[in-house]
């Protein structure tokens, strides 16, 4: 047990240090807004604790808090200097779906078009939540095509479609989760996994491809999809 907790945490500590190395790299007043929130914290309440004249046990309260504080500022950085780094990225927002949380089922890429603009599939209590990325001329088209397709499987369920993008009518990349987590909850646990698994017989673009069996021949080209 001991060896298997040795060798956990070099490799927590390393994660770690990788993480701050990016979000430095994007945002380089990190260290100081972190130290600063922590110092400002422990300050405060190490003095309420002269104040109130129990210096020790709120200094011991101010560490911890302070503590939490930086944990909570530094992940909140690190997460906007990730979304910043994946923005205009082709699948990023299959990134952030895969991370949406419990409760929801992910497939990526379930259209595609030979442009490379994409629709992913998120189910959950909210229903069927189509996700795009790309062009939103071409975009919308897909997804009209992707409802169609739905409809004849799930036609009680809500389904819902975001366009990822900075544009008028569209959802930025950093406010994806909370959009996805927003939406009111229509459906119970069982209907959720039913209505996953309906849907998962359409396949999708991967499991629908024709790729035949054993080695490619040579010179022989991927599909581009629609």
């Amino acid at each position: 047990m001991a060896r298997k907790e040795t060798s956990e945490n070099p490799g927590r500590l390393k994660q770690i240090a990788l993480t701050y190395k990016m979000t430095k790299r994007v945002d380089p007043k990190v260290t100081l807004v972190v130290a600063g929130v922590g110092i400002v914290t422990f300050g405060v309440l190490l003095a309420i604790g002269f104040w109130i004249g129990h210096p020790i046990f709120l200094g011991i309260l101010g560490f911890v808090l302070a503590f939490l504080a930086m944990a909570i500022i530094f992940g909140r950085r690190a997460e906007r200097a990730a979304f910043g780094q994946m923005e205009g990225q082709p699948g990023a927002a299959a990134a952030v779906l895969e991370n949406v949380g419990r409760g929801w089922s992910v497939t990526p890429a379930v259209a595609m078009n030979r442009n490379q603009d994409v629709i992913h599939r998120a189910v959950g209590k909210a229903g069927v939540v189509l996700v795009a990325e790309g062009n939103p001329n071409r975009l919308k088209g897909m997804l009209a095509a992707e409802k169609k397709k739905m409809a004849r499987i799930v036609a009680e369920v809500p389904v819902h479609d975001v366009i990822v993008g900075s544009g008028e009518g569209q959802v930025d990349i950093k406010k994806l989760r909370t959009t996805l987590l927003k939406l009111p909850r229509v459906l119970p646990g069982a209907q959720v996994t039913v209505v996953n698994d309906r849907l998962r017989a359409l396949g999708d673009l991967m499991s629908n491809m024709p790729i035949p069996k054993g080695p490619m021949p040579k010179g022989m080209r991927m599909p581009k999809g629609r």
